[in-house]
């Protein structure tokens, strides 16, 4: 592979923003991996936002990408997987697979697609020093007559247009919209663009915490709300405390400290099977196989207000929630999935349009 930009390529990021911010390029904040891809001839690599390959784990998207890109090109962008008109997050987790034939498997089940929303090199020209609206322009050219599924990320300059994309491409499965200076140049790793993402606050049950990789005191909050069975489910996390009051909130919860999880509601958290059935802490992951998954069960008795995203399949919180309050003045039993808002439902066919 012999590129004006060669791997590998970190991707450049966003910082986040209360509001969408005016005369900008705006484009819907995508669900999924980010990637960065290389074709030069046969060649394909995709880069992750670690820079890891993503070759083996995509291998129809590979295939597509060599049909579709410009011969010789890198592009910044993102690979989804969509199931019944909305971006699919937890299908994308499961290609990271150590089984080629699982791999494959997947791949034929639940094909991938890469949105492209950035254009880094063409031909024989690096474009990191050109201005973000020619690279759009270049993008849109190089694109032209694309086919699924690789895509064109849809972007206006018109802030109410975006503002109307933040409102319904929600109930897609979209994060929100990010926000480009028209002038900006590609750099690599740094905060340059803005992101602006939904917000909603939520009373969950403190069930447990586990501690931080530092010490003995608390790295973060293991969160649960009661189904409509009376079972608590394991929801997520909040975390981002002080360091100061992660040491208070060891004293804090001492009294609610149980000795062991075997009459928790997550009992059964250390068996592979349970996570089949229900949402339980300490689930497998293939991200990080070494990392220490224990907790410290706590009697599911006390409520906290978080801020969140939005639900993955809505089951749980898709990023960290963010602590907000304690709430004395609710019972743990209140805190179920009935308040939670459902976005309004919108087909993601009618952002990329109908898979071929």
């Amino acid at each position: 592979m012999d590129l004006p930009v060669m791997p590998p390529v970190k991707p450049m990021l966003a910082k986040s923003a209360a509001r969408i911010p005016p005369d900008m390029h705006y484009e819907a904040k995508w669900d999924g991996f980010r990637a960065i891809v290389f074709r030069d001839g046969d060649e394909v690599e995709i880069g992750s936002r670690s820079t890891k390959s993503l070759v083996r784990y995509f291998p129809e998207l590979v295939e597509a990408l060599r049909e579709r890109l410009p011969e010789r090109c890198v592009m910044d962008g993102e690979i989804v997987i969509a199931r019944d008109g909305r971006l699919d997050f937890d299908a994308l987790t499961e290609r990271i697979h150590p089984a080629e034939s699982r791999v494959r498997t997947l791949s034929e089940r639940n094909p991938a697609s890469f949105v492209a929303f950035d254009l880094l090199a063409l031909a024989d020209e690096s474009l990191l020093d050109v201005p973000l609206s020619d690279r759009r322009k270049l993008l849109v050219m190089a694109l032209s007559g694309v086919s699924a599924p690789v895509h064109v990320a849809p972007a206006t300059t018109d802030i109410e247009v975006a503002r109307r994309w933040f409102e319904q491409y929600e109930g897609a499965g979209l994060d929100g919209v990010v926000a480009k200076p028209l002038s900006l140049r590609y750099r690599q790793d740094e905060r340059l663009m803005v992101k602006v993402k939904h917000e909603r606050t939520a009373d969950v049950v403190v069930a447990g915490y586990r501690l931080h990789k530092s010490g003995p005191v608390v790295g973060s909050l293991l969160l649960g709300l009661y189904d409509d069975l009376g079972t608590l489910q394991h929801v997520g996390v909040c975390a981002s405390f002080t360091m100061k009051r992660r040491a208070e909130l060891i004293g804090e919860l001492e009294p609610l400290r149980m000795e062991s999880a075997s009459e928790h509601p997550w009992a059964a958290w250390t068996d592979e099977s349970a996570h089949d059935s229900a949402r339980l802490p300490g689930a497998p992951s293939r991200w990080s196989k070494k990392k220490d998954f224990s907790w410290v069960p706590l009697r599911p008795e006390l409520v906290c207000e978080v801020a969140y995203d939005h639900m993955e399949n809505r089951e749980r919180f898709r990023h960290t929630a963010r602590f907000r309050r304690w709430r004395p003045d609710r019972t743990p039993e209140s805190c179920t999935y009935t308040q939670l808002d459902e976005p309004v439902g919108y087909d993601l066919a009618d952002i990329l349009g109908p898979p071929e």
